[in-house]
C-alpha cells in the first residue's frame, strides 16, 4: 500500500465524448482522491481520443493518460487488457474504478488477475475508511435484498460502479491538469479477435439507461395496448418506458426494455412500477432508483415494501388520471 497512490478512473468514450458513466466515476473519484489527499488520474484508451483529456480534466482529473492507436478503435479484450495493465502498473494507483458496463465487466476481473489483486463488481457506494484509508465498497447482494460492505487487503483496489450510483461534478473548463501520452506498442498478431460489424440499436427518445424517470409495466398490464398508455405517459414526463420479465416473455414489449436481474439495471431519479408485483428478480434491476412509486391493486404486493410512495387500485383508472393531471400541470 505504501507505493500505491491516488485514484485512477478507466474512462469510456462514446461518439468522441466522455460516456456518462465516466463523468460519474470522475465525480466519485474526485471525492475519494480528496479524502486520501491524493491525485485523481484518468485512463483514456481508443483511436482519435486525444481531445478527451481536456474534458476529463474539466470533470475533475488531475492527470490524464492517453493511449491512442488505430488498433484501439474498437474494444477488444486482448488489446485493452494489455494497454490498461501497462498504464496501471506505471501509475500504480491505490484505487482503480470502472463502470459496471459491458466493457467494465470484462476488463476489471482480467486486470485484477494480472495484478494479483481483487475486483468488487457492481458497487453502488464508495467510501474511504478514515482510520485505515482503505476503500469501503458497498454492493447489493442476494438479488438486491441486502447490501454488503467489502474491503480489500490487496492493491490496487479495483471496483466497477453501477451507472447513476454516483454524481458527476459540474465541468470546470478553467481546471489545469497533466496529459501523458503512452505508446500502445501493440502488435496486431497478438490480438485474437476482430470486429466484423457493429449494429447500433435504434432508440426513439431517451435511452432507458439514461432516463431520469422510468415508467415500467408488469404482467398486470394485460397486453400491448396497456403499454401504449405507459409509453405516452413516459414521453410526457420526458422519461423512458420499461417492463418486467413476464411482459417481455409474453411479447408485449421488446426484450431490450426488460428491467431486472436478467435484464437491465437502472438507477433513475423516479421509477414508477405499474402492475408489477415486485419479485426479487425485478427489484434487483431497479433497487438503485432514488424514488420508487408503486401502483398495484394488491395491497400486499412486495413492491410496496420497496416503494417510497404507493397507490393501491386499478392502474387503468390511476394512470389515466395521473396522465391528465401531469398534462394539466405542464400546460400552466
Amino acid at each position: 500500500m505504501a507505493d500505491n497512490k491516488g485514484v485512477m478512473i478507466f474512462t469510456e468514450v462514446i461518439e468522441g465524448k466522455l460516456a456518462p458513466i465516466a463523468r460519474e466515476l470522475l465525480g466519485a473519484g474526485r471525492k475519494l482522491a480528496n479524502d486520501l489527499a491524493g491525485e485523481l488520474s484518468a485512463l483514456v484508451i481508443g483511436n482519435g481520443v486525444g481531445n478527451i483529456a481536456a474534458e476529463a480534466i474539466a470533470f475533475g482529473a488531475d492527470k490524464v493518460y492517453i493511449i491512442d492507436a488505430p488498433l484501439l478503435k474498437d474494444y477488444r479484450t486482448d488489446s485493452y487488457v494489455a494497454v490498461a495493465e501497462k498504464v496501471v502498473k506505471q501509475a500504480n494507483p491505490l484505487i482503480l474504478l470502472m463502470g459496471q458496463t459491458n466493457i467494465g465487466r470484462d476488463l476489471a476481473p482480467r486486470i485484477a488477475f494480472r495484478l494479483s489483486t481483487a475486483a468488487v463488481m457492481d458497487c453502488i457506494a464508495l467510501e474511504i475508511d478514515a482510520a485505515t484509508k482503505q476503500l469501503l465498497l458497498t454492493k447489493p447482494v442476494y438479488g438486491g435484498n441486502a447490501r454488503a460492505v467489502y474491503t480489500m487487503e490487496t492493491f490496487p483496489q479495483i471496483a466497477t460502479v453501477r451507472a447513476k450510483a454516483m454524481t458527476a461534478l459540474a465541468p470546470d473548463s478553467s481546471r489545469k491538469g497533466e496529459v501523458i501520452n503512452v505508446d500502445a506498442a501493440l502488435n496486431s498478431a497478438d490480438i485474437r479477435t476482430n470486429v466484423l460489424q457493429k449494429v447500433v440499436q435504434e432508440v426513439e427518445g431517451i435511452k432507458i439507461e439514461d432516463a431520469s424517470i422510468i415508467i415500467s409495466g408488469g404482467r398486470g398490464i394485460g397486453g400491448p395496448e396497456g403499454f401504449k398508455q405507459l409509453d405516452e405517459l413516459a414521453k410526457l414526463l420526458k422519461g423512458a418506458m420499461g417492463a418486467s420479465r413476464p411482459a417481455c416473455d409474453n411479447g408485449w414489449v421488446p426484450e431490450t426494455i426488460q428491467i431486472g436481474l436478467t435484464g437491465k439495471i437502472v438507477s433513475p431519479d423516479v421509477y414508477i412500477a405499474v402492475a408489477i408485483s415486485g419479485s426479487t428478480q425485478h427489484l434487483a434491476g431497479c433497487s438503485g432508483a432514488k424514488n420508487i412509486i408503486a401502483i398495484n391493486r394488491d395491497p400486499e404486493a412486495n413492491i410496496f415494501r420497496e416503494a417510497r410512495f404507493g397507490a393501491v387500485g386499478d392502474w387503468k383508472k390511476i394512470v389515466p388520471a395521473f396522465h391528465a393531471t401531469v398534462k394539466e400541470l405542464l400546460s400552466k
